[in-house]
C-alpha cells in the first residue's frame, strides 16, 4: 500500500478540550458507519488517557456506540505496561519483562554488594535502587548503551561523582548477567523491542482500518519512529496535543539549542519540538484538527503561548498589543496560608456545580491541598472524584503494616504498641467498641515511664509495678492478657539474631491477618498491600542478603510510598480532583489551577544521585529540568479552559513562599491577573461566627451540701490560688495524666525518691550506709532515656550522700527519724484534714521535727508570710493533735531538706519557712501550728461552709499549675476582670 504524500499530524489547540475534540473529530470521520469506527485504533500514551478518551466518546454516544480500540504505548515513570496491540498473547519472540519491585530489590543488593566497604543501610539501598531504575530506564529509552559511559565522563569530574560512577560501572556489568540468569529484560526495554518491532510490520503490512496515535508528546527515538510511520500511512494520523502553531519561528527554533547553547527543556513546546524532529516533520506540516467547540477563546491560547515565551524573548511583552496579553476569563487569588487556599478553592468549586450540568476540576501536584479540599467539599455532602490517589503508606492497610513493623522494631515500646492496638482496621465491625474498651485501659496503665522491652516486660510491669498506679494496671491485665497471644508469634519472628526478610514478612502477614483479619487486604488499598507483600515475599531471597529488624520498618515505608492507590469511579459525577498526569487530554467548565508556588508547580528537580548534569549532557539523556517542561505543558494546557482559576498561598507550613514562575510570568505579561475578590472574602467569612463571645471566667457554685467535708494538706494552696482547680480537682475528679512513654517527670522523679527514702526508714532503721545503694537499685529499675539518666543519676546520688552525711550528724547529735511516708487526720473547721508526712524525727529533747523532702526549689517565706504553702504547718497541726497514729509529740521544727543546688552550689540543703530574724520579723515555730489553723480555717468558712464560686486564677502567683487551663478556656478570658467582664 504506497504512503501518504504528505505526513498527516494534527493538533487541538490548549482551548479545546482534547478527549472531546478528538472523539467528535473521529466520529465526523466515520460518517455514521459504527463499523468504521469500531475498526479504528487510537493510541494513547498511558492508561489513564485511554480512560478519558472512552468518557469522551460515551459523552457522544448518544443511541449507542461501536468504541475504537483503544490502546496505550504504555509509560515506564507510571509503569503503565504496553498495550496488547503490541504485545499479543502467545508471542515469545522477546523475553518477558522483569518485575519492577524484583528489579529494585535487585539493584539494591547490587548497590550494598557494590559498596562493601562503605556498607549503607537496606533502607538507603533500596532508595538508590529506585534512582538506578529510572536512570536506566532513562537510557533504554533514549537508546544509550551502558558501554558509552566510559567514554562520557569528564576528566574534571569530583571525587564524589567518580565514586557514584565506579559504584553504577559495576552495578551495570552485572545487571545483564541477573537478568539472562532469569530470561528476562527490562520493561523499557521489552517496550522499545515491541514498538520498533510493530513499526516494521506495520510498514511492509499497514492496519486495514483508520489509526490514530492521540495526545502521546513522549519524544523516544522507540515512539517517534512509529508515530513517523503512522503519520504517513494512508489511513494514519497523529494528534498532537496544544502545539503552538503560531509561535515565532524564531522562538521555536531557540527552544532545540543553537550551536554551544543548552536546549529549553523548560519550556511547555520543547517536548513537542523534539518528538516532531525525531519524527522528520515541521510544525508548518502540523494542520489543526477540525472538530470539537472552543473552551476558550483563541485570544486566550494565544496570550498563554506568549506568557510562556523562552526568557531570551520575553522583551516583547512590552510591545504586545492588548488583544495578545488579554486572558480573559482568567482569575488569581492569593490566600494568606494553605488551609485558606483549600477553603476558597472548596468555596469554587462548590459554587460551580451548583449550576446545573456544569463540570470543575481542581488540577494540582500539591496532594496536601488535594486532600484538604476533599475533606472540605465533604463537609457539603460532595464527595471528589480524586483520581491521583494517594501513596500506600497513607491509606489504612498501609500504616497497618508500618505499625506492625514498628510495633516489634521497638519492642513494643508502649507508644509503637498502642499505635498498633489503636488502629482503625484492627477489630473493625461489631467488636470494635469492646476491644477499644480494653486498649483505652491499656494506655491508662502505661502512662509513664517506660517498662522494659519486649512483651515479657509488659506484662511484669502489669503485675509487678508500683503502688502509685495499681489500679490501672490490674484493670488492664486481664485485657492485655487477650492480646497477648496475637503479638507473641510476631515478637518471635523479630527475636531472631539475623532473620530473613521472607520470615518477618511472614510474621507481619500472620499478625495483620489476627489483628485486621479480611480488612487488611480489602477493597483498593488492601489489594495493593497484599500485592506488596506477595511481590517482596516473591523477591525476598534476590534483595539485600541482611535485613535487621529495626530497619524493616523504614524499609516497608519506602516501598509503599512509590505505590499509589487510586480509588474506584464512583464519586461526584462533576467535580474531580486531578494531578498533572491525570489532567492531561481532560478539560472542564471549571479549572482551577492550584498551589501554584515554586518548588510545588513547578516542582524541584529531582537530583540524580548517579550521572552528574555533565555526563548526562554528554550522554544525550534528558536534563534534570525537563520535568519542569512537562509541568509547564500542563500549565499551559489549564490555561485553555473555559473558565480558569490560579491560587496561590502567601505561605506554607514552615515560611513565607515564592510564587511560581508561571505566577510571575502572566503577572510581568498582564500587569496583573483579574483578582477574585468574592471568593477571597467567602474564604474568609466562611467559619467566621457573626458574633464573637469568649467564655466568661469561670466562677462555678455548687451548692454547699455538695461541697467536700475532707480535705488534704496539699490541697489547701490550690482551694485558695485557684479555687477552680480545686473545684475539677476535688469536685469533678479530673486528673491529669502522664503521656504515654514519657520520661520521668519531676513529679515522678520527686515519688520515686521518696519511695526510697520511705524504704530506707521503714527498712533499713535509718542506716545512712544503706541510703545509696537504694537509690542505685531506683536508677537500674528506671526506665529512663540514656541522657536524661546520664544527668539525672550523679546529681541524686551526690544529693543522697549529703543527707547521708546530714542523717548521721543528727544521730550522733540524738536526733532520730521516727516516721516515713505517715498518713494522719483529725477534725478542724468543721471538715477532716488529712495529709501525709514525708517524714518525723524526734530530735534530742523528745519535741518533734516535721521534714519535707523536695527534688526542688522548697517555698520562699514571703509564700508562707502570705497565708499559702501552709503544708508543713498542717502537718505539724496533725501531729500536735495526735492525728499519727502511734506517734505523739509537740513539732517545734519545720524544715526543708532541698536535693537541689544551694547558695554554694553544692547539692542539698534544708531550710525552714519559719524562725525570726534580727529585727523580729519572720513567724514564731512556737506560733506556726495555729497559724495554719487559722489560714485553714478562713479558706474552709470561704469555700467550703458558704457558696462562695471557686473562681479561676484567682491568684495566678501561687497558682503555677496549667493543668486545668485548658478546661478554664484560660486564653478567652485571662485579664479581663475578675469574673469575665472588662478588667
Amino acid at each position: 500500500m504506497p504512503a501518504a504524500p504528505h505526513p498527516s499530524v494534527y493538533t487541538i489547540p490548549i482551548n479545546r478540550g482534547f478527549a472531546d475534540a478528538l472523539a467528535a473529530g473521529l466520529l465526523a470521520r466515520a460518517r455514521g458507519d459504527r463499523l468504521a469506527l469500531a475498526r479504528a485504533i487510537v493510541l494513547l500514551p498511558n492508561n489513564r488517557a485511554q480512560r478519558a478518551i472512552t468518557d469522551a466518546f460515551v459523552r457522544r454516544a448518544e443511541g449507542g456506540l461501536l468504541l475504537p480500540r483503544l490502546v496505550s504505548i504504555g509509560d515506564p515513570e507510571l509503569d503503565d505496561r504496553i498495550g496488547p496491540l503490541f504485545d499479543p498473547a502467545g508471542d515469545d519472540a522477546i523475553p518477558p519483562a522483569i518485575d519492577p519491585l524484583a528489579r529494585q530489590l535487585i539493584l539494591a543488593r547490587l548497590i550494598g554488594e557494590a559498596r562493601k566497604a562503605d556498607p549503607i543501610e537496606p533502607v538507603e539501598a533500596v532508595r538508590l535502587a529506585a534512582d538506578l531504575a529510572g536512570t536506566l530506564d532513562q537510557m533504554i529509552v533514549e537508546g544509550v548503551p551502558p558501554a558509552r559511559l566510559a567514554d562520557a565522563v569528564p576528566g574534571e569530574l569530583s571525587e564524589h561523582w567518580q565514586a557514584s560512577l565506579e559504584i553504577l560501572q559495576i552495578v551495570l556489568r552485572r545487571w545483564p548477567e541477573e537478568l539472562a540468569r532469569r530470561n528476562r529484560i527490562d520493561l523499557a526495554d521489552r517496550r522499545n523491542r515491541l514498538l520498533t518491532l510493530t513499526e516494521r510490520r506495520w510498514s511492509e503490512q499497514p492496519p486495514e482500518g483508520l489509526i490514530v496515535a492521540a495526545g502521546i508528546t513522549v519524544a523516544a527515538p522507540a515512539v517517534a519512529r512509529l508515530l513517523r510511520r503512522i503519520a504517513r500511512l494512508p489511513q494514519g494520523r497523529v494528534v498532537l496535543a496544544g502545539l503552538d502553531r503560531a509561535m515565532p519561528e524564531a522562538e521555536w527554533e531557540a527552544l532545540g539549542g543553537a550551536e554551544g547553547q543548552r536546549p529549553v527543556e523548560t519550556h511547555p513546546q520543547y517536548a513537542l519540538k523534539q518528538l516532531l524532529d525525531r519524527m522528520g516533520v515541521a510544525r508548518s506540516e502540523v494542520r489543526p484538527w477540525r472538530a470539537g467547540r472552543d473552551g476558550a477563546s483563541p485570544d486566550r491560547a494565544r496570550a498563554a503561548g506568549n506568557a510562556m515565551t523562552p526568557a531570551a524573548f520575553t522583551d516583547k511583552w512590552q510591545s504586545l498589543p492588548a488583544r495578545a496579553r488579554r486572558l480573559s476569563g482568567v482569575r488569581a487569588i492569593e490566600l494568606p496560608n494553605p488551609a485558606a487556599e483549600a477553603q476558597a478553592i472548596a468555596i469554587a468549586l462548590r459554587e460551580s456545580v451548583e449550576m446545573p450540568g456544569r463540570t470543575a476540576a481542581l488540577v494540582t501536584p500539591d496532594r496536601a491541598l488535594a486532600g484538604r479540599v476533599a475533606a472540605h467539599l465533604r463537609r457539603w455532602g460532595i464527595e471528589a472524584d480524586d483520581s491521583a490517589g494517594r501513596p500506600l503508606s497513607r491509606t489504612p492497610p498501609g500504616t497497618l503494616l508500618s505499625a506492625i513493623a514498628d510495633a516489634a522494631a521497638e519492642a513494643f515500646a508502649p507508644v509503637a504498641l498502642l499505635a498498633l492496638l489503636k488502629h482503625p482496621l484492627v477489630r473493625a465491625g461489631e467488636h470494635r467498641l469492646e476491644w477499644l474498651d480494653g486498649v483505652r485501659l491499656l494506655d491508662r496503665a502505661l502512662r509513664g515511664p517506660r517498662p522494659g522491652p519486649g512483651l515479657v516486660e509488659i506484662t511484669r510491669f502489669l503485675e509487678e509495678g508500683d503502688d502509685r498506679t495499681r489500679r490501672p494496671r490490674e484493670a488492664a491485665l486481664e485485657r492485655w492478657r487477650d492480646i497477648l497471644p496475637l503479638l507473641q508469634p510476631l515478637e518471635a519472628a523479630f527475636a531472631v539474631s539475623a532473620p530473613r526478610l521472607g520470615d518477618l514478612l511472614d510474621a507481619i502477614v500472620t499478625a495483620s491477618t489476627a489483628l485486621a483479619g479480611d480488612e487488611a487486604w480489602s477493597r483498593p488499598a488492601g489489594r495493593a498491600a497484599a500485592e506488596l507483600i506477595a511481590g517482596l515475599q516473591a523477591s525476598a531471597e534476590d534483595g539485600p542478603r541482611a535485613i535487621e529488624a529495626r530497619a524493616l520498618p523504614a524499609f516497608l515505608q519506602a516501598l509503599a510510598d512509590a505505590v499509589a492507590v487510586r480509588p474506584p469511579q464512583g464519586g461526584h459525577p462533576r467535580v474531580f480532583i486531578w494531578g498533572l498526569i491525570e489532567a492531561r487530554l481532560q478539560q472542564t467548565d471549571l479549572v482551577v489551577l492550584g498551589g501554584l508556588n515554586e518548588g510545588v508547580w513547578p516542582s524541584l528537580p529531582a537530583p540524580d544521585p548517579w550521572l552528574a548534569p555533565a555526563i548526562r549532557a554528554t550522554l544525550g539523556l534528558p536534563g534534570l529540568e525537563r520535568r519542569i517542561g512537562l509541568e509547564a505543558q500542563q500549565f499551559a494546557a489549564g490555561l485553555g479552559g473555559p473558565e480558569v482559576l490560579l491560587t496561590r498561598a502567601r505561605r506554607d507550613a514552615r515560611a513565607p513562599a515564592v510564587a511560581s514562575r508561571f505566577w510571575l510570568r502572566l503577572v510581568a505579561m498582564t500587569g496583573g491577573v483579574a483578582p477574585h475578590r468574592t471568593l477571597e472574602r467567602w474564604a474568609a467569612g466562611l467559619d467566621r461566627p457573626p458574633d464573637f463571645a469568649p467564655a466568661a471566667r469561670p466562677a462555678p457554685r455548687p451548692p454547699v451540701a455538695d461541697r467536700p467535708s475532707r480535705l488534704a494538706v496539699t490541697k489547701l494552696d490550690r482551694l485558695k490560688a485557684d479555687p477552680y482547680a480545686f473545684y475539677a480537682d476535688t469536685m469533678l475528679r479530673l486528673r491529669a495524666w502522664d503521656s504515654v512513654d514519657a520520661d520521668p517527670s519531676a513529679a515522678w522523679r520527686g515519688s520515686a525518691v521518696h519511695a526510697v527514702f520511705e524504704a530506707w526508714i521503714k527498712q533499713d532503721d535509718c542506716d545512712p550506709d544503706r541510703l545509696r545503694p537504694r537509690a542505685e537499685q531506683l536508677l537500674r529499675e528506671t526506665a529512663a532515656h540514656p541522657v536524661l539518666r546520664a544527668l539525672w543519676a550523679p546529681r541524686l546520688l551526690e544529693a543522697i550522700d549529703w543527707v547521708a552525711g546530714e542523717v548521721r550528724d543528727g544521730l550522733a547529735a540524738g536526733r532520730r527519724p521516727i516516721a516515713a511516708e505517715r498518713k494522719g487526720v483529725i477534725d478542724v473547721a468543721g471538715i477532716r484534714l488529712e495529709g501525709t508526712v514525708d517524714r518525723i524525727d524526734r530530735l534530742a529533747d523528745g519535741t518533734l521535727a516535721i521534714v519535707d523532702w523536695k527534688t526542688g526549689k522548697p517555698p520562699s517565706k514571703r509564700a508562707v508570710a502570705e497565708g499559702y504553702s501552709m503544708q508543713l504547718g498542717l502537718l505539724g497541726l496533725i501531729a500536735e493533735q495526735g492525728g499519727f497514729e502511734g506517734l505523739s509529740g509537740v513539732p517545734t521544727a519545720f524544715e526543708y531538706w532541698s536535693l537541689a543546688a544551694g547558695k554554694d552550689r553544692t547539692l542539698g540543703y534544708v531550710t525552714s519557712p519559719v524562725g525570726l530574724n534580727k529585727q523580729g520579723d519572720g513567724i514564731d515555730s512556737a506560733d506556726f501550728t495555729s497559724r495554719a489553723a487559722r489560714v485553714l480555717t478562713g479558706a474552709v468558712e470561704q469555700y467550703l461552709k458558704a457558696d462562695a464560686p471557686f473562681i479561676a486564677r484567682l491568684h495566678p502567683e501561687y497558682a503555677p499549675y496549667g493543668d486545668y487551663d485548658q478546661l478554664m478556656r484560660l486564653d478567652e478570658w485571662y485579664g479581663r476582670g475578675p469574673a469575665g467582664e472588662a478588667a
